[in-house]
């Protein structure tokens, strides 16, 4: 079984890629699923809904763990760990959702899978993998902060009444923006609005700077080992040195 599993997981098969297909679209439903947790809280379905995803992620997490060629390495991942995390947070709903904004971290283990970057490598997509990597990496800080704002500071005091009024204060402090109409109260908030300014304008800048500047493929030099070239090089930038890239390094 544990060779059918790394097989799927991991081979090139029409059978393994429609497996590893269904494996993206049922991650991208849950991921939906955590976004929109907070405003399906009072909702009926929210439990059953909430073990049903549960019961998914950890058949998915043990199919990934047989398929690991060592339990013990896998088990140390960060990617994992941060899964666990998230499933036992679907196991105990009413005790950890104040945590539950951290489900949305899913997301960023998902981009650090091979399952995702395989099939877009493929459709010569693979020189965009920095710049889809920054744009996941602003949205899953945009919408863990808009958790920790809506679960931190809902009030009256903070004019922050719903999801949505969180989300609209976390993208205008983001951006700098800042209308003033939503305030986080206290020093803790003001501290709390910093942390988004700076570390939210980094991450635009970085995904400025990966959209506006040509694409590179990835070719180690042979001589100095600099591994990112531009898609036409004939010489390394670093050395010097005469570089052969072949035409599929270009996806």
């Amino acid at each position: 079984m544990r060779e059918r599993l790394r097989l799927l997981y991991h081979s090139h098969t029409p059978g393994a890629l429609r497996f590893q297909a269904i494996v993206l679209v049922v991650d991208f439903a849950i991921i939906a699923f955590f976004i929109a947790s907070p405003l399906l809280r009072g909702n009926g379905l929210f439990l059953w809904i909430d073990y049903s995803i549960a019961a998914l992620l950890g058949i998915e997490l043990t199919a990934r763990a047989l398929a690991s060629t060592h339990i013990g390495r896998w088990l140390r991942q960060p990617p994992v760990i941060i899964d666990i995390f998230i499933l036992v947070t679907l196991l105990a709903p009413a005790w950890l959702f104040n945590l539950g904004f951290l489900r949305i971290l899913r997301l960023w283990t998902m981009s650090r899978s091979s399952l995702i970057w395989r099939p877009l490598k493929k459709r010569g997509l693979g020189a965009y993998q920095d710049t889809i990597q920054a744009v996941i990496n602003l949205l899953v800080f945009l919408f863990v902060v808009t958790g920790f704002v809506y679960t931190a500071f809902v009030g009256e005091k903070s004019g922050i009444t719903g999801y949505v009024d969180a989300l609209y204060f976390t993208v205008t402090t983001m951006t700098t923006t800042g209308f003033g109409d939503i305030t986080l109260p206290g020093p803790f908030g003001k501290l709390v609005a910093m942390v988004i300014m700076i570390i939210g304008i980094s991450l635009f800048v970085r995904l400025a700077q990966l959209i506006f500047r040509p694409a590179r493929v990835t070719f180690p030099c042979p001589q100095c080992g600099l591994s990112k070239h531009d898609p036409d090089a004939v010489h390394c930038k670093a050395c010097g040195h005469l570089l052969n890239i072949p035409d599929e390094g270009k996806d």
